[in-house]
């Protein structure tokens, strides 16, 4: 990585994966000029699940999120560029597909919420700490940057 980069990770969810969105939510991180490091697609077991999401323990939505996020394949992603995390996460949109705005990942494919769990089409990391440690549980044997 050069001096100025970061990267993040994006998850494609369940909900994207099943709709055939993987290929669309890759060709916007590509076309807005990020590169991809690293892509896996797999079914995330719960103990990967309640390390990824420890801070949300107790919280109404946990179990529910957990079950959604093991319901079926995740499409794990490591982009790499200048202000990587900050860049992807105005590409996704805010968290509620209803109030994203047109143009995101979120406002153009998201549908409104189903139950408690966030079926939102994709995660991005929230700040390049974050990033590291959530890089670090998906890819595990990926050398560090």
């Amino acid at each position: 990585m050069t001096a100025g980069q970061e990267r993040t990770l994006i998850l494609v969810k369940p909900d994207a994966v099943r709709r055939n969105l993987c290929g669309e939510v890759l060709r916007r991180v590509e076309r807005k000029g990020y590169r991809l490091i690293a892509v896996n697609l797999f079914t995330p077991g719960r103990e990967l699940l309640e390390r990824h999401y420890s801070e949300h323990v107790g919280q109404f939505f946990y179990e529910p999120l957990l079950e959604f996020m093991g319901s079926g394949p995740v499409l794990a992603v490591i982009a790499e560029g200048e202000r990587v995390v900050e860049g992807f996460r105005s590409l996704a949109g805010t968290t509620d597909p209803t109030t994203a705005a047109p143009g995101t990942i979120r406002g153009d494919y998201g549908r409104d919420w189903e139950g408690v769990a966030k079926q939102n089409i994709v995660h991005g990391s929230d700040s390049p700490e974050a990033a590291a440690r959530e890089i670090a549980l998906w890819f595990p044997n990926l050398p560090s940057a």
